[in-house]
């Protein structure tokens, strides 16, 4: 993962989500977390740079760069009347199960009726922009791996029993200040992130 700085033209198109980021702590738990789970044999499975790892609320898809602006008012409306919260990284688990495993991912407890509560409200409040409702429920969590679709059952099996056996006893508490929208390049090196704006729970301000 690459953190850079350029912004984009009005004419662009970019890849967007909002996101809440982690700090450094977190992000070296899990690496740390990584390094004990990957193994040579199984190269099949794809590892997300912890460096890049972010609680996804809404995924955007292509946007055109004119409109950030009007997207970061409507995240600011969003999230009037909700404060400053704590949320908890802890646990190890996958979709849809340790028996035949597709994506790795690290839990997410703590307040997370507000959490979801947040999430609604982005959701809805991006909605008259043309950007879709969500219609999956939101489980958060964070993405460490995924596997490849072309793993066999077996391969797929190995890597669930190895994941099964790792000790992860890491918990890293989290206090949400605030709302990211995020850029995603994605280039042959990895995913290339850039912070398009910041929005402050509360009274916070941002970076």
């Amino acid at each position: 993962m690459d953190m850079r700085t350029r912004a984009p033209q009005p004419f662009e198109e970019v890849r967007a989500f909002v996101a809440i980021e982690l700090p450094g702590e977190a992000r070296e738990g899990l690496a740390r977390l990584r390094r004990e789970l990957e193994r040579d044999e199984h190269r099949f499975v794809k590892w997300v740079d912890p460096a890049g790892i972010h609680l996804t609320l809404k995924f955007l898809g292509n946007i055109p760069a004119r409109q950030v602006t009007e997207i970061t008012a409507a995240i600011q409306e969003a999230i009037q009347g909700i404060a400053p919260f704590e949320i908890e990284v802890s646990g190890l688990g996958a979709f849809p199960g340790l028996g035949q495993p597709r994506v790795l991912w690290v839990g997410v407890g703590g307040e997370v009726d507000t959490l979801s509560r947040l999430q609604r409200n982005i959701d809805s409040a991006l909605a008259p922009l043309g950007l879709p409702k969500e219609e999956r429920p939101f489980v958060p969590h964070l993405t460490l791996a995924r596997v490849r679709q072309g793993a066999s059952p077996p391969q797929r099996r190995s890597f669930g029993q190895l994941v099964a056996s790792a000790t992860f006893s890491d918990r890293y508490s989290i206090t949400v200040r605030m709302m990211s929208l995020m850029r995603s390049r994605l280039t042959p090196a990895g995913a290339v992130y850039t912070r398009l704006a910041a929005v402050g729970l509360g009274d916070c301000e941002c970076p």
